[in-house]
């Protein structure tokens, strides 16, 4: 029987803990909460910190594991890739390619590095070294921890004097001490996401969605609805996904699952925000107003635990959003945006 190991314990990663049971998989989830929701229906419980990669990797050989994934939880993406590659099993890139997508700043930089459309950005340490760099930004500004998840300690700022506050906030989120200042984006249209797949390199799925927010939520950066299929230009979707491709292929990455984020700004670039490599946490999609059904989710599940324990992935288009009759996109959107179940 074959040992898949579960970075976190959130509710998100019951259903692939579901599908790698299916598989015949023994399933161990890992972080330092035991009461968490996910390690009721594992195997067996780590009680242990995910970002502490060296713990887990003596867990990992300790427990002879086959395959290791962190699912819809960012702080664990880093460890497992090392932890994997430590242990030479598979993973869909190296330590330090994972490390670069999910550090804001090295990622900015890298996107400025090869020549990507990018907001200015820089990534700090020193509290007191963005003051000397206030005629580098356009302002506003945002504030972010460089590797927070789930836009925690995320802080606009309209001048240098709202700073101190911001990078205060910021670093409260961080688990590295770093943070980045990046220029305030405006969109054209809405922001967007996606949840591609890479075999051997080449996306073989991509699709776009639109980001609702809700403005009066304690945290007003974090999505509160995805509706498909986006209203993003298709020569938009066309650039970005060519981007995307050009990124894979510039960081080596193999095969497996993303979580992407990128928009539109306000004078028509299209942009790579983020990308994860890792399962994101839609657990439900729904815009049956516009005749769209979206199956995607309960596939998904069953490719991240198969990629995690190196079983073949079918190369089946089971991913795409099926269109059932004609669209009522506007309508389905303004419903979804003021019916927040």
């Amino acid at each position: 029987m074959k040992k898949l190991m579960i970075l976190g314990g959130s509710s998100y990663i019951v259903p692939v803990i579901s599908k790698a049971h299916e598989l015949g998989c023994y399933v161990i989830t890992c972080d330092y909460l035991p009461d968490n929701i996910a390690h009721k229906f594992s195997d067996h419980y780590e009680n242990i910190s995910i970002i502490d990669k060296e713990a887990v990797l003596e867990a990992a050989k300790r427990l002879r594991i086959d395959g290791i994934i962190s699912f819809a939880c960012d702080p664990g993406v880093v460890t497992a890739a090392y932890a994997a590659e430590e242990m030479g099993l598979p993973f869909q890139g190296s330590y330090e390619s994972v490390r670069i997508l999910q550090d804001k700043g090295l990622f900015r930089k890298f996107l400025a590095d090869n020549g990507f459309n990018t907001p200015k950005a820089k990534r700090y340490t020193d509290i007191n070294a963005p003051f000397s760099d206030a005629e580098y930004f356009t302002w506003p500004v945002i504030v972010k921890p460089t590797d927070s998840a789930g836009s925690k300690g995320v802080t606009r700022a309209d001048t240098p004097a709202e700073l101190p506050g911001a990078i205060d906030t910021a670093l409260k989120a961080s688990h590295n001490g770093a943070f980045i200042i990046e220029d305030f984006l405006t969109f054209k249209g809405f922001h967007s996401s996606a949840d591609p797949f890479t075999v051997n390199g080449e996306l073989a799925f991509v699709t776009y969605s639109d980001h609702f927010f809700d403005t009066e939520a304690m945290n007003k950066y974090i999505p509160t609805i995805l509706v498909f299929p986006s209203t993003m230009e298709e020569t938009s979707q066309k650039y970005l996904t060519r981007e995307t491709q050009r990124l894979m292929h510039l960081l080596n990455m193999k095969t497996g699952l993303y979580n992407i984020e990128s928009c539109v700004t306000s004078n028509g670039l299209p942009c790579i925000m983020e990308i994860s490599p890792r399962g994101g946490g839609v657990q439900d999609c729904r815009a049956s107003g516009a005749g769209v059904r979206c199956p995607a989710h309960r596939e998904r599940n069953t490719k991240c635990a198969r990629l995690a324990i190196a079983r073949d992935v079918p190369r089946r288009n089971s991913w795409a959003l099926v269109r059932d009759g004609p669209s009522r996109k506007d309508e389905t959107r303004r419903s979804l945006a003021v019916n927040r179940d």
